[in-house]
């Protein structure tokens, strides 16, 4: 419930503070006292489009700030902490403020935030509709969502739209898997034929690099074998050994004689002999690793070069050819993989697709019945605003197959008929302007929301008055039961129905003109709707008339 309005420097209006309540609060006042002023102003506070020229002239900023009672389990809560905002504990403050060069600020609860948020939020507060109203009456787009609010389905919608996501999801994985196996179909051969040829050839890592290094070794084998080979004879017997061993031998036998001193030559000599058969067994080692057949050079060639090429043809170094072999295989066992599953991607999708059509079916049985219901409800308000001969009537058409989406299989649209045996056709375009006013109160009550949600009426009784003005004025205070209606209205009827009345006025004092809102007691409100029966001169009669129609 709006409790506040509070306006400070914004067009007409220097200072003004409103404080409203429940039922139906009305706002009354010549023609171009500044009602539409006082709308702005609360617009600027719920986050509508601002802009310099809503700054009252000589003032440096205007500000309008609109204080909220939201009830418990308001929506508006939610929304409060999904934005990261203050919570509503003691009531909600809108402040929107903008300055004489066009420069906005927004404000929840004293945090900055960005206009976008502060309008989302107060679309979850109030609701305003006139003559003109577009959110939902004129609008085909969203009658359905009407609808479906006038049925308490609003939660099967969700739960159809998400289902629909799901199946588009299946549908979109399942022509992503085709386009892939299509792509990889087209390779298949390629890779068929070089898994093959490298399974052929079955390369291991690092075998390169060790053929490589047998090759050098083979290929340096003469000339080194002949060196080695002189090495060996040079340490063998005919050599280092046999001269060793005659010096050992002529040592030992001499030795005896020396009384030790030849022991330490003779040991020095055991070790060198020791590590010259070392150093001979070694070279004979080598000299017999420098041994191979002439074949095995070429076999050792044959199978390098061969590992090589393929490593240039794949672009990968011949350590690598063994991975690439899995890396290939692996796509060649998807590609064959694949078709079955694109199967099981294909069931999935029908699958969704079809858990979403039986919830749209559902969807669809309950909006065709609540649709029956909320004519026969449409009817039911029109008769006492005085179109008891018109027609309200709910289209719900099924959709083809191709066109249905997120919102189900249905095309929801309302129509009228103003006169009898005249066709049905689009609301907007059938009803005249009083026609639209009495059609949009009339569905406004049976869809009116269940909530605390303040609803804002401008000047929709326009174009009518009598008795039909005053049956406008009873549907309005009947839709203000329990909740909060804020009615713009010229009509005398209406405003009699009001639990609470106030005047705008104009006034000029000197250069300057200033807009003024006052709330009006018993005998300011008799007054009041005088002036709105009779003109400029009230009259006894007007005060009597006035008298009875706030007595009724």
């Amino acid at each position: 419930m709006l409790r506040q309005l509070s306006i400070r420097d914004i067009v007409l209006i220097d200072a003004l503070d409103l404080e409203f309540g429940p039922g139906l609060n009305a706002l009354t006042g010549e023609t171009g006292a500044g009602k539409s002023i006082l709308l702005d102003a609360l617009g600027l506070a719920l986050g509508a489009r601002g802009g310099a020229g809503l700054v009252r002239e000589g003032a440096d900023q205007g500000s309008a700030v609109a204080v909220f009672e939201p009830a418990p389990d308001h929506p508006v809560h939610a929304a409060l902490a999904e934005a990261g905002l203050p919570a509503a504990e003691d009531g909600l403050i809108l402040r929107r403020a903008v300055s004489a060069d066009g420069r906005g600020r927004a404000f929840v609860n004293d945090q900055p935030t960005s206009a976008g948020t502060l309008r989302a939020i107060g679309e979850l507060l109030v609701e305003t509709h006139g003559q003109h109203d577009d959110r939902g009456l004129l609008n085909p787009a969203g009658h359905r969502a009407l609808l479906d609010a006038f049925a308490g389905v609003t939660g099967e919608a969700a739960e159809v739209s998400k289902l629909w996501r799901a199946a588009r999801a299946a549908e979109d994985a399942l022509s992503a898997a085709r386009v892939a196996q299509e792509d990889a179909a087209r390779d298949a051969d390629y890779l068929r034929h070089a898994v093959e040829e490298l399974d052929e050839i079955a390369p291991e890592p690092g075998e390169a690099d060790a053929l490589d290094a047998e090759r050098r070794l083979m290929q340096a084998a003469e000339r080194m074998r002949e060196e080695v080979a002189k090495a060996a004879e040079a340490l063998g017997p005919e050599g280092a050994e046999g001269a060793m061993g005659d010096a050992l031998r002529r040592l030992d036998h001499a030795a005896p004689q020396l009384e030790g001193r030849l022991d330490e030559p003779l040991a020095a000599l055991d070790r060198a002999m020791t590590e010259l058969s070392e150093a001979q067994s070694g070279v004979e080692s080598a000299l017999e690793a420098l041994t191979f057949e002439p074949y095995r050079l070429e076999a050792v060639e044959e199978r390098l070069f061969a590992l090589r090429g393929l490593a240039r043809k794949h672009n990968v170094q011949p350590d690598d050819l063994a991975e690439l072999r899995d890396v290939l295989a692996g796509k060649l066992d998807a590609i064959d993989a694949g078709e079955g599953r694109i199967g099981e991607l294909s069931a999935e999708a029908e699958a969704a697709r079809a858990r979403y059509l039986s919830a749209a079916e559902a969807l669809s049985k309950v909006r065709r019945a609540a649709a029956q219901r909320l004519d026969a409800a449409v009817g039911a308000e029109l008769r006492p605003l005085k179109m008891e001969r018109a027609v309200f009537r709910t289209e719900v058409e099924t959709l083809p197959p191709e066109d249905a989406g997120p919102d189900g299989i249905d095309r929801v649209a309302f129509t009228v008929a103003t006169n009898p045996g005249s066709k049905p056709g689009p609301i907007g375009k059938i009803a005249s302007g009083g026609e639209l006013s009495r059609f949009l109160l009339a569905l406004k009550v049976p869809l009116a929301s269940a909530g605390d949600v303040t609803m804002i009426f401008d000047e929709i009784d326009r174009g009518v008055g009598g008795a039909t003005a005053d049956a406008v004025g009873r549907r309005l205070a009947a839709l203000a039961e329990g909740s909060q209606v804020l009615v713009v209205t010229h009509s005398p009827q209406v405003a009699a129905r009001a639990d609470r009345q106030w005047r705008i006025w104009k006034a000029v004092e000197g250069d300057l003109t200033r807009t003024s809102v006052v709330p009006l007691g018993p005998q300011e409100r008799v007054d009041e709707i005088a002036r709105m029966l009779s003109g400029e001169t009230v009259t006894a009669e007007a005060r009597g008339a006035a008298e009875a129609l706030l007595a009724g």
